[in-house]
């Protein structure tokens, strides 16, 4: 037996081996039972918390501390042998292979769990929540491609050719590609900026609907006629737009013109006319009503009254009835309505006599 033990394998007795196979059996049973222990219980800990931040230390332990833990100990173990020129060289790609996956993998992880607790902190919506994944899928890949050049530098490669040629294309690639690069950044102005939401109703040009979707790329808003508007984002950020959804209190002014037979009386009784109707409406604010001008066919009165609503059917329902009811009063006080006249004023031609 000790001599089976004794034997030499590629520079290494048969006990050296098993002694680093157990040290690496025993290193996974530790770390096991050691994680599932303290695991564990720090997350009972911090499930009693009012705070996540904890939680997230505890996940990133269990899914990045640990496995690196155990890859490091491993690593350290293995070089206790006497290894070959070759071996060592695909042992050290092998654990820097891994290392910056892990590493790569926890910076990601990191990102996206601060990016996403600050939205929460800022009680935004699940909808919200889901539009910046397109953000984090870029930044993720871009994290990726450092850390890949990373790799290929700590592997002894020269990678300055490398990050000049990609600077080269980098640069070949916006130009040829500066309209979709500029949707992408005007993507990321609209999401924190907040111009309009998913369910908004805007207008922006000539053109109206509620938003049915904010992508990278393009904007989608379904038009009242039914159309679906595809819109660059680019577009949408350089446009002036109206976001009605956000409409807290829509003011209303509308005029209304009645004709010069009208009686002094009549006149000055009209402004209050118009400030009763208004007020009688349950949904309207009365604000002002004025004699305003006198126009070529009519006495003009301008009308203002606010409604604390967005909803454009109930502005219009209102609008109805205020209209309807001063149509009413003025039949019943006998005040006429203008519309566009002419007088013409007729001479009469002298007779000319012809003496002949």
């Amino acid at each position: 037996m000790q001599e089976l033990l004794s034997r030499v394998f590629w520079g290494n007795a048969v006990q050296n081996y098993l002694m680093v196979v157990l040290g690496i059996i025993l290193t996974w049973a530790v770390i096991r039972i050691t994680k599932k222990a303290i695991i564990n219980a720090l997350k009972k800990i911090t499930a009693g918390t009012k705070t996540n931040f904890d939680d997230l230390l505890v996940d990133a332990a269990d899914r990045f501390l640990i496995p690196f833990l155990y890859l490091f100990i491993n690593y350290s173990i293995i070089t206790l042998l006497n290894l070959s020129v070759k071996a060592e060289r695909i042992l050290a790609v092998a654990v820097a292979l891994v290392m910056i996956y892990y590493v790569v993998r926890l910076v990601n992880f990191t990102i996206h769990h601060l990016v996403v607790a600050y939205l929460r902190a800022k009680n935004e919506t699940e909808e919200r929540l889901r539009q910046v994944e397109g953000m984090l899928m870029i930044v993720k890949v871009l994290t990726w491609s450092i850390g890949i050049v990373m790799l290929a530098d700590n592997l002894g490669y020269n990678v300055t050719t490398v990050i000049a040629g990609l600077g080269v294309g980098g640069i070949a690639i916006a130009l040829a590609a500066q309209n979709i690069l500029g949707d992408l950044f005007s993507y990321i102005v609209i999401f924190f900026d907040k111009p309009f939401e998913i369910g908004d109703f805007i207008v922006t040009g000539d053109h109206s609907g509620v938003v049915e979707k904010i992508g990278i790329k393009t904007s989608h808003i379904r038009s009242l006629d039914g159309q679906q508007l595809v819109m660059p984002n680019a577009e949408m950020a350089k446009s002036v737009i109206q976001n009605f959804k956000r409409l807290e209190r829509r003011r209303v002014v509308f005029a209304i013109g009645v004709i010069y037979n009208t009686s002094a009386a009549q006149i000055r009784e009209i402004p209050g006319i118009f400030k009763n109707i208004v007020s009688q409406q349950e949904n309207a604010f009365f604000d002002r009503a004025h004699l305003k001008s006198f126009g070529d066919f009519s006495i003009n009165y301008e009308i203002v009254y606010y409604i604390e609503s967005a909803d454009y059917v109930l502005y219009m329902d209102t609008q109805q009835a205020i209209c309807m009811n001063i149509f009413d009063e003025f039949e019943r006080e006998g005040i006429e309505f203008a519309f566009p006249t002419q007088t013409l004023f007729l001479t009469k031609q002298p007779t000319v006599k012809n003496n002949l």
